[in-house]
């Protein structure tokens, strides 16, 4: 296992394109980290950087205290997963799992015993005499990450391993690869465009945007505590609700804009004041607005009247999607299947004041 450093890691192309521009990243050893942004963000440009698959145009890789940009990736003890399994057509799965081992002139002894051992671990025992085209994709990537484990790497990496499954196979697939983590202990890097897998495989994430960090943290706090507008958008299903309005003082210090107006709660007061008589983003996320008319409880909100347009019935749950007063955004929230909604059906929400976000326009910034 190998902790990583990466500081001010920059890569520019030979166009003058900057894809990375001053990353600083710091992974524990044994820490299951997920790259996360949309297309274009970066993210697997920094995989391959640290894989060694990329130059380095500036800045500095440390494994453990090791600087790395000059090693060459076979000497990097890594072990890297790609998208499309990249397996040999022409070789049976032991065959694939064991070609790197034997490329270092391993015993046939030991190289069996690794192989044999992985495939028990991923439960692909049974395939081991199959060449790849007569195994499904998610048995596909079982062997490509047991080819993986067989080199007993210092760090794992994932290059969106999961984007050519299904969505039943996704989530089967990423909770093998969470298991799998606990069980070997080792430093693993993920690469996702999926926020809903970062959030759910990492024990970190790092959120990129543009060649920029935006964010590292769990992904508890990333959720309740985003650092900007973008990674509030970013993480969550679906996206978080954002209303642009003022703050004005009417006795105590309010949010209003066409649709609505509301208090200020008081521990945001202090950080709000130089904010007076300027526009400023609010963001509310899906899971805390709730019908008025089924509430039992009481909570601290601020009532809407509103009009269903859509409803997405996806199980257990409802997303329901609305227009407020005056505004042509669409906005949405969270609902009980067991309570649905109608399209054209007009009902009061209640926005939860103590869940609430403000941003600053100029910035995009949270106003802490």
């Amino acid at each position: 296992m190998a902790g990583i450093e990466i500081k001010n890691l920059e890569k520019t192309y030979a166009n003058n394109h900057k894809a990375i521009k001053g990353i600083d990243v710091s992974i524990k050893e044994g820490e299951f980290v997920v790259l996360v942004g949309p297309s274009g963000c970066g993210k697997s440009t920094l995989l391959r950087m640290i894989a060694g698959l990329e130059d380095i145009s500036g800045g500095d890789l440390f494994f453990d205290s090791k600087r790395m940009n000059e090693v060459h990736p076979k000497d990097r003890n890594i072990a890297m997963v790609f998208q499309n399994y990249a397996l040999y057509p022409h070789m049976t799965v032991y065959e694939n799992m064991a070609f790197g081992l034997t490329l270092k002139k391993m015993p046939k002894a030991e190289i069996h015993q690794r192989v044999t051992e992985a495939a028990t671990t991923l439960g692909i025992t049974e395939y081991l005499d199959r060449l790849p085209k007569e195994m499904s994709g998610g048995q596909r990537q079982r062997v490509a990450i047991g080819r993986a484990i067989v080199r007993q790497p210092d760090v794992f990496l994932f290059d969106e391993p999961l984007s050519n499954l299904d969505a039943k196979l996704r989530v089967q697939m990423r909770t093998e690869i969470k298991r799998l983590h606990g069980q070997l202990k080792n430093t693993m890097v993920y690469v996702t465009h999926d926020q809903i897998e970062a959030m759910a495989m990492g024990d970190k994430i790092v959120i990129l945007k543009d060649g920029y960090v935006h964010q590292i943290d769990t992904p508890v706090n990333v959720f309740n505590h985003p650092k900007n507008k973008f990674v509030a958008g970013f993480i969550g299903s679906p996206a978080m609700n954002f209303v642009s309005g003022k703050i004005e003082r009417q006795g105590e210090l309010h949010f209003i804009n066409q649709g609505m107006k509301i208090s200020i709660p008081e521990p945001l007061r202090g950080s709000m004041e130089k904010y007076v008589g300027k526009t400023v983003d609010m963001g509310f996320r899906t899971e805390y607005v709730y019908d008025k008319g089924l509430e039992k409880e009481r909570r601290l909100s601020t009532d809407v009247d509103i009009e269903i347009l859509v409803v997405e019935n996806v199980g257990s749950e409802s997303y329901n999607y609305f227009k407020l007063q005056g505004m042509d955004n669409i906005y949405s929230y969270r609902s009980s299947s067991s309570h649905a909604h109608s399209p054209g059906e007009k009902l009061t929400i209640g926005i939860d004041l103590e869940r609430l976000h403000f941003f600053d326009t100029e910035t995009d910034e949270t106003i802490l």
